[in-house]
């Protein structure tokens, strides 16, 4: 299964957007950690493999440029927990 199969499986992680082929990868693991259950996670780190989340994740959870970025607090503190212990 590839990371798109597995977010057009669960429209209601991503209920706005229309083409879902054309997300990143970056936006579905951002979608599905803010949004999704636990299952959900383990199954995406099982397409993408923990590293390469990890990886995403640790990449987008720094604030951009102006200073913003999209996981909720609680949920950027408890990944960053997370992957620093299993990544």
């Amino acid at each position: 299964m590839t990371i798109h199969q597995f977010i057009k499986k669960r429209p209601y992680l991503i209920w706005y957007v229309k083409n879902l082929d054309k997300l990143s990868e970056a936006s579905i693991v951002e979608h599905v950690l803010n949004y999704g259950d636990w299952d959900d996670v383990q199954e995406m780190i099982k397409i993408l493999g923990l590293k390469k989340t990890a990886k995403i994740f640790r990449e987008k959870s720094r604030p951009d440029k102006f200073g913003r970025q999209n996981y909720r607090p609680e949920i950027k503190n408890y990944f960053q927990l997370y992957f620093n212990k299993y990544a």
